[in-house]
């Protein structure tokens, strides 16, 4: 019988219940960290079905996005911006009020989602002959007429990204991380990894596993916000829709990703490896897997072998060939099959 996983330790139940108690809050109240400020419908099922499990409980996630993002400002001299701690908030959409530094690279500091959606995009909202009303949806007030102004001091790009999704997961043990990343990596999140695998000082090895993927992803630069605070397109608007079009389909590919991952995990819950006990199939024979059944059919084509031998040494060689060999080579041939497939 094999061994059962490890017990989750006292400090991981604690955890766990106390993220748990937060996510039982009414969707119209429950809040957290995250710009959107909730868990995205998208895979409220899979973080469900996750949190269910003993070993597992889920920290952040988001189901995947498409955004337009505006860069922090940067500061006059490079490299001598401020810092994200001093950095002034953002101000609201008055040009006027749209002043803010921060320190070189970006995020922070004043850089904000001018778009977000966690759901694709329906373009037919959107009338191709409103070039305006697009750019609007998206957060920028008109066309540059210089793009050379990009460049100038006091400017901050504007990008359009796509994010595939992302879900770390708290993990009891070593073996609960393992079995996680056993179920990501085949299905297409295949940057997920884990964290926090040697315990520490001494204390229970919980690894946050990130289930992830960078080859859905993509950014494009769009556009840039002036010294003024107007945002202005540096693309046209065919060349924003093709993007919206590029992340509809990236959405949809993300989601058969995540139902990839949410069925294999099933799986791998339902086996024995995690359940601790021997798993019995539907003609109540103990259950096993391709590796352990390749193995059982290997051992006994050797054994029959043995046994033909000694019972046909005294006999011509073409009479050695009956049913009990051919049922020989077929279980051969059938372990190879199965090496194949695995």
């Amino acid at each position: 019988m094999p061994h059962g996983p490890p017990k989750p330790p006292a400090s991981f139940i604690t955890r766990k219940a106390s993220i748990l108690q937060q996510l039982a809050v009414p969707a119209t109240d429950y809040t957290d960290l995250s710009p959107k400020g909730s868990v995205d419908e998208g895979i409220r099922h899979l973080i469900d079905e996750l949190n269910a499990y003993e070993g597992f409980v889920t920290t952040s996630s988001c189901a995947g996005r498409v955004s337009v993002f505006l860069e922090g400002s940067r500061g006059d001299v490079p490299g001598q911006g401020l810092s994200q701690q001093d950095s002034v908030p953002f101000g609201g959409d008055d040009p006027q009020e749209r002043q803010t530094q921060a320190g070189v690279g970006g995020k922070g500091g004043g850089g904000t989602w001018l778009f977000v959606s966690h759901d694709p995009i329906d373009t037919r909202g959107v009338s191709h002959d409103d070039d305006a009303a697009l750019r609007r949806l998206l957060g920028l007030d008109s066309v540059s007429e210089d793009l050379d102004e990009m460049m100038t001091e006091g400017c901050r790009l504007i990008h359009f990204k796509f994010e595939p999704m992302i879900l770390h997961v708290l993990a009891a043990s070593p073996f609960h991380a393992q079995l996680l990343l056993r179920c990501s990596l085949p299905s297409g999140f295949r940057e997920s990894g884990a964290l926090n695998i040697d315990g520490g000082r001494g204390g229970p090895t919980t690894p946050m596993v990130a289930v992830r993927t960078m080859g859905l992803g993509f950014s494009s630069l769009v556009g840039y916000e002036s010294a003024n605070g107007t945002r202005r397109a540096a693309v046209s608007a065919s060349y924003l829709r093709t993007l919206l079009e590029i992340g509809n389909t990236r959405f949809a590919e993300n989601a058969k990703r995540i139902d990839r991952f949410r069925t294999a995990l099933r799986d791998a819950v339902a086996g024995p490896a995690l359940r601790g006990t021997v798993k019995v199939g539907e003609d109540g024979i103990k259950w096993e897997d391709a590796a352990a059944r390749r193995e059982r059919k290997r051992a006994e084509g050797l054994r029959r072998r043995a046994e033909l031998s000694a019972a046909g040494s005294g006999q011509h060689g073409d009479n050695r060939r009956g049913t009990n060999s051919e049922d020989e080579d077929n279980d051969i041939l059938g372990s190879q099959i199965l090496l194949h497939g695995i």
